[in-house]
């Protein structure tokens, strides 16, 4: 370690690893007035080093074991995505006591535990502020900031993707395809959009919110999840008449010692805090004992504002090289049972496409009681082959709910179950 200079190996130099590039380079005299030290980018580690690249670095190389190894790199970043090499090259450089920063959600929402406690155990930090939405701050507030609190629950927009789909369908009317059209070309959905739209990338990012803020060990297999195909313009339309807007919602709940936590669409009240988040844009929203509801909103991917995260990490790895402190977020976390959905309370829209016909709406009801399952409010729309009774429960258990559909389904007078989803910021 250079006594005023810190030198960092990175392992990637596609979108994210060149806006750190680009920010490192930008604001170098900034970061130096309150570090007290220099950041320098060292060796950086690409796939191809003949590609061209979004901006000029010197010292490519092919051979990322060699920027790990190298005894000039003081902090390692890895912003190259997936799980290998990314895993081994990670353990590597904290086996060699270097302390590391990542933007890689899917490695840190499987494996981040066994590497976490691989940093404890040799005294480095390993820190990814970067893996869940973009330059919005939210591990360290969950980590650091509320850690005399308790937090109760989680709930977030963490998908850019779907979000800016929903908002599309919203405001403009226009379908699931073709909102997810105009995403691919303004290059906000990959050709294979799949890990946003089925709520995969989400839910990698919801475990991770609710391992921070509940100290516990849950991983991206441990979070339900639904993702938006499913969602119809019909769906929109009714939401929007009945006081509500359609959201994909991360959600990781303490449950006195059980986790609970899933991603799914969601109808929210129009007033909720998270309603009114559009585009692209992300956002988490707190509940917690002491300071009630907090919200964190802002960009959530790209370039530039995931930089901002990655290099916010790497200035409190160097602070604490230069203080000699020695990290405590590498601490094992306590093993806690995960609640299954099936237990869950929640509250449910479902659309019916119903007979018009007398005594309909006596026997849809009588099913929803037989399973203990209440109507909060019910509305018929069209009449003859095009009637439908759109229906919002009271808050009731999850298994229930499923119940009274799998009933619903058998009636003669409903002709089709048209939709189901859950009604969230509402009933607790």
């Amino acid at each position: 370690m250079h006594e005023s200079t810190f030198t960092i190996g990175l392992l990637g130099c596609g979108i994210v690893g060149s806006g750190v590039v680009r920010l490192l380079r930008a604001h170098s005299d900034e970061i130096a007035a309150r570090l007290g030290a220099r950041l320098e980018i060292g060796p950086v580690a690409v796939r191809n080093t003949a590609v061209d690249r979004a901006v000029e670095v010197p010292g490519l190389t092919a051979d990322a074991h060699a920027v790990v190894s190298d005894p000039a790199v003081d902090i390692v970043v890895e912003v190259m995505g997936g799980i290998e090499p990314a895993r081994g090259l990670i353990a590597e450089a904290l086996t060699a006591g270097k302390s590391v920063v990542t933007a890689n959600k899917e490695l840190i929402s499987t494996l981040g535990g066994e590497l976490l406690a691989l940093a404890h155990g040799k005294g480095v930090r390993l820190e990814y502020e970067a893996a869940v939405a973009g330059g919005i701050p939210i591990i360290r507030p969950l980590r650091e900031s509320l850690a005399g609190d308790r937090v109760r629950r989680v709930l977030g927009i963490l998908n850019g993707t779907t979000n800016y789909i929903l908002t599309k369908m919203t405001e403009d009317g226009v379908s699931f395809a073709t909102a997810l059209g105009e995403a691919q070309e303004l290059g906000y959905a990959e050709r294979d959009p799949s890990a946003d739209v089925e709520g995969n990338d989400a839910a990698a990012k919801a475990a991770i919110l609710a391992s921070i803020a509940f100290d516990a060990r849950v991983v991206a297999g441990d979070v339900y999840r639904e993702g938006i195909t499913r969602v119809t313009a019909t769906d929109i339309a009714h939401a929007r008449r009945m006081g509500y807007v359609i959201k994909l919602l991360a959600i990781a709940e303490d449950y006195d010692g059980e986790i609970g936590a899933r991603v799914h669409p969601a109808l929210i009240p129009a007033g909720h805090p998270l309603a009114s988040v559009r585009d692209s844009f992300n956002a988490v929203f707190v509940e917690a004992d002491a300071v009630g509801e907090l919200m964190f909103y802002g960009r959530g991917a790209g370039s530039l504002p995931t930089a901002s995260a990655v290099i916010g990490d790497v200035v409190t790895v160097a602070r604490g090289l230069l203080s000699g402190e020695r990290p405590a977020n590498g601490a094992a976390v306590t093993a806690k049972p995960i609640r299954s959905v099936g237990e869950l309370t929640v509250q449910y829209y479902v659309l019916l496409d119903v007979a018009d016909e007398p005594g309909v709406l006596a026997n849809v009801a009588a099913t929803f009681g037989t399973h203990a399952v209440s109507i909060k409010s019910v509305w018929q729309e069209g009449q003859g082959d095009s009637a439908q009774l759109l229906l919002i429960t009271h808050a009731a258990q999850e298994r229930n709910v499923q119940a009274t559909l799998h009933d619903l389904r058998a009636l003669a007078e409903v002709r089709d179950v048209a939709s189901v989803m859950r009604v969230e910021g509402g009933e607790v």
